[in-house]
């Protein structure tokens, strides 16, 4: 662990976990992230950011952002869903990470912007993921899946929905930090409560009222922990072992290898939640996100 990702840790103990800790209001969570990614992430040199709407009519259109590399080449499309614990979170707040993933790759990448909860509870999330998903899945290259902590899971759930609907399926999929399990029974939930970074356990509770709305927390469409993933293509996916979600990740994996799904599971140590955003702050996050551009180079070359 270098020092800035020890010095960043720290920092991110004493303010981000404690903001979030004691705000309870959706709207305040909103502002505080989309002000911190402007004041810390910033995208490469070269890459452009467009407006689109997905979806097939009126009533299914969905909002989003387009990230284009300046040398973009021809292959799959990145289909990225921000985190946020379905709660708060935008393509403005991930753009620049996922612009740094595109610049690696020199693919072009989209980030929906999906509905947040409480406004729009589960499944609305869902629903527009499989909306963004049917808009793009005839793309000549293929469709690369991706996503971070909520996105993460919600990328992990429409993989699913796509195996049971029988959709093209994607040509891969990648998660940061997902979150898999809304019973929250991984054993670090626990253990880890005090050691990560960023996300405090005791608000898990208020996700799950705003998110779930009493719907059944073990349903596979919103834990892809329970889903089943038979004919999914190749899954890459990272945590830090000090985060509360990282047997997310270690279950998850389980799951899908005894599914017959090829999987890549990286578990670094001490490394906060989601490091790949901090990737102009800390040399873990380029690290990341250059192993994930080559697993996605190699994907796109078969």
């Amino acid at each position: 662990m270098s020092l800035r990702a020890r010095l960043l840790t720290g920092w991110l103990r004493q303010t981000e976990k404690r903001f979030i800790a004691r705000t309870d209001r959706p709207d305040r969570l909103r502002r505080h992230m989309e002000r911190t990614a402007r004041m810390l992430f910033r995208a490469p040199a070269g890459v452009t950011f467009d407006e689109l709407i997905l979806g097939p009519d009126e009533g299914m259109k969905l909002r989003a952002t387009s990230v284009a590399p300046q040398d973009q080449r021809d292959g799959p499309l990145i289909l990225y869903f921000h985190g946020g614990g379905y709660v708060f979170g935008s393509p403005q707040t991930h753009r620049a990470m996922v612009a740094h993933l595109a610049a690696r790759t020199r693919l072009k990448a989209i980030l929906p912007r999906y509905r947040l909860a409480p406004e729009n509870p589960f499944p609305a999330a869902l629903e527009d993921a499989l909306t963004a998903y049917r808009a793009v899945m005839d793309h000549p290259g293929g469709v690369i899946l991706g996503g971070d902590s909520a996105g993460g899971g919600l990328s992990l759930s429409l993989l699913a929905q796509i195996c049971a609907l029988g959709l093209r399926p994607p040509v891969g999929t990648f998660c940061f930090s997902p979150l898999t399990d809304f019973t929250f029974a991984g054993p670090s939930f626990t253990r880890n409560a005090a050691a990560d970074a960023v996300l405090p356990a005791h608000r898990a509770a208020d996700m799950v009222h705003m998110y779930l709305k009493g719907a059944n927390p073990s349903d596979p469409r919103a834990s892809p922990l329970f889903a089943s993933f038979i004919g999914a293509g190749p899954v890459w996916l990272t945590v830090g072992d000090t985060e509360i979600l990282a047997d997310d990740t270690r279950r998850m994996t389980d799951s899908l290898i005894a599914q017959g799904v090829d999987v890549t599971c990286v578990i670094e140590q001490d490394l906060p939640h989601v490091w790949p955003l901090m990737h102009g702050l800390i040399p873990e996050a380029r690290q990341t996100m250059t192993e994930l551009a080559g697993w996605i180079t190699a994907l796109s070359r078969l």
